[in-house]
């Protein structure tokens, strides 16, 4: 009981901090209306823009930084509601979800009402991810420090297949592909157990390893930027605006559902690579599937808009939990987000709530102001913002290419880090154009040293020997949950499954 009460504190402490100094208060409605801004236009996403700020903060002590960061990322995922709703066509793919009945809404002239609605769901939902995100974050790093080499090496690569099974839109092989791309691009540069140089090919700026921000933004920069000028996006007549605010007794009645969707977007987000896009479709369908309007989605129902985006923010609290405890990230933006806590002196993982104590409880407090800080500016700015969207692609984009440029040179001011984004964004192009994921790709990059590292020490000191994964609890059940991934993808096992239906049909019959 001690314990929690001086957690409060100090968390009160932190609260107090950033509420008394007008800077940060700035820095983070700004950073908020720009996360809108990006999360709103087509082509721009939370990720894309937690990516160009990361560069923006280089300068930045490390508390102000993750007021920026995490500003911009509460913003980001909440913004693709506005074209989602408007003009049925979501700013982001964590959106996707709400546009289907979010638009209708708007049809029928109640714009407003679904804005509102997803203003004021978003920021209950980011409530409560932070509530989660200070609850297990210390209790999961507790358990982590008992972890050992092997430990590590599995867990970061639960994270890789996990990625590649749950985000790759054809075959589930291509993402696997694409996480093992991510991992052999993570072993370049001077391995840090002997020093030897591995894949440099003789360029000495590669010995220290591919920095990870230039491979971030190139990685989703350059595709999304390539994909929006070819396609010459335009928006068509955008649905009139009327009250915004959203009756209190509307929101009570949907608490019970609100509460439902946030847990499903926590737990969601706690799986490594996923991601808030999921969240809204898992919660999508858990909303219809329980309600008793469920026949009636798709054509306008509050609840539906309420459940989406209540989820999809709730996910960002989920992602939160690996990224700090364990050092792997729950989402794409998490992603980005570890490069810059890493690029700040932050090292996340069992040991961060050690070196840096009282951050868990920083980060908790810049969740819960940004939560506000977004409800306020998506109802106060709402009609202000959507003028943004007015902005043509062909003159936007090669401005966000041209930030690409040079955030990827700012950091060290290295002209090496544009030859490493260049290729990086083209082959990540090329790689969405024939349906292989790249958040796989991504998360075997940031958790290869991971991987890589700890498999090799874990053998040194087994003496070669992988025995231990078996005579140790978790590392088994790391091991299992590999295995049943993939064993899971096989033909064999859909015919067992198949079978096993068919048989249960029978004896319930």
């Amino acid at each position: 009981m001690s314990f929690a009460l001086e957690a409060l504190q100090q968390f009160i402490l932190e609260l107090a901090a950033l509420v008394t100094n007008p800077g940060a208060l700035v820095l983070l409605f700004a950073s908020v209306i720009m996360g809108i801004i990006f999360g709103a236009i087509p082509g721009l996403t939370a990720t894309l823009g937690v990516a160009l700020l990361t560069t923006l903060t280089y300068g930045m002590s490390p508390a102000t930084a993750m007021v920026a960061l995490l500003g911009i990322y509460v913003g980001g995922v909440y913004g693709g509601s506005y074209t989602a709703i408007l003009v049925n066509i979501p700013g982001t793919a964590a959106a996707a979800a709400t546009a289907m009945d979010g638009y209708p809404m708007a049809k029928k002239g109640q714009a407003g009402v679904a804005l509102g609605l997803t203003t004021t769901a978003s920021a209950i939902g980011t409530f409560i991810g932070m509530l989660f995100v200070v609850s297990f974050s210390p209790i999961i790093s507790k358990m982590a420090l008992e972890f050992t080499s092997f430990e590590f090496f599995l867990l970061a690569f639960v994270g890789i297949v996990i990625s590649g099974t749950l985000t790759s839109p054809d075959l589930v092989i291509k993402g696997w592909i694409a996480g093992l791309i991510g991992l052999w691009m993570a072993t370049i540069g001077r391995d840090k157990l002997q020093n030897y140089p591995r894949f440099t090919f003789g360029f000495s700026q590669l010995d220290s390893g591919l920095d990870l921000v230039p491979v971030l933004i190139g990685a989703f920069g350059i595709p999304q930027i390539i994909q929006t000028l070819r396609d010459n996006f335009k928006f068509g007549e955008m649905a009139q605006v009327d009250r915004i605010v959203p009756g209190f007794k509307k929101i009570f009645r949907y608490t019970p559902k609100i509460i439902r969707s946030a847990l499903i977007g926590v737990g969601i987000g706690a799986v490594p690579g996923i991601g808030e896009d999921i969240a809204g479709w898992v919660s999508y369908g858990a909303a219809k599937r329980f309600s008793k309007d469920g026949d009636k989605f798709g054509t306008g129902v509050e609840e539906a808009v309420v459940a989406t985006e209540t989820a999809n923010n709730a996910c960002i609290g989920g992602a939160m939990i690996p990224l700090l405890s364990l050092g792997v990230p729950g989402s794409p933006p998490a992603a980005m987000l570890l490069g810059a806590l890493l690029l700040h002196g932050f090292n996340p993982g069992p040991m961060l709530n050690i070196d840096h104590p009282g951050f868990y409880l920083q980060v908790t407090a810049i969740l819960l102001l940004a939560s506000f800080a977004m409800w306020i500016c998506g109802i106060f700015l709402a009609k202000q913002v959507i003028k943004v969207l007015r902005i043509p692609t062909s003159l936007f984009m090669p401005v966000i290419g041209v930030l690409c440029i040079i955030g990827s040179y700012a950091l060290g001011t290295d002209i090496f880090n544009l030859y490493l984004m260049l290729p990086v964004g083209i082959i990540a192009y090329f790689l969405t154009e024939m349906k292989y994921p790249i958040a796989p790709l991504v998360i075997g990059v940031i958790l290869g040293g991971m991987c890589d590292s700890n498999l090799r020490r874990a053998l040194m000191v087994s003496k070669g020997s992988f025995l231990p994964v078996f005579t140790r609890p978790v590392a088994l059940i790391l091991f299992l949950v590999i295995l049943f991934m993939i064993v899971s993808q096989t033909p064999l096992y859909n015919r067992f499954v198949v079978k096993l239906k068919g048989r249960v049909k029978r004896v319930k019959q």
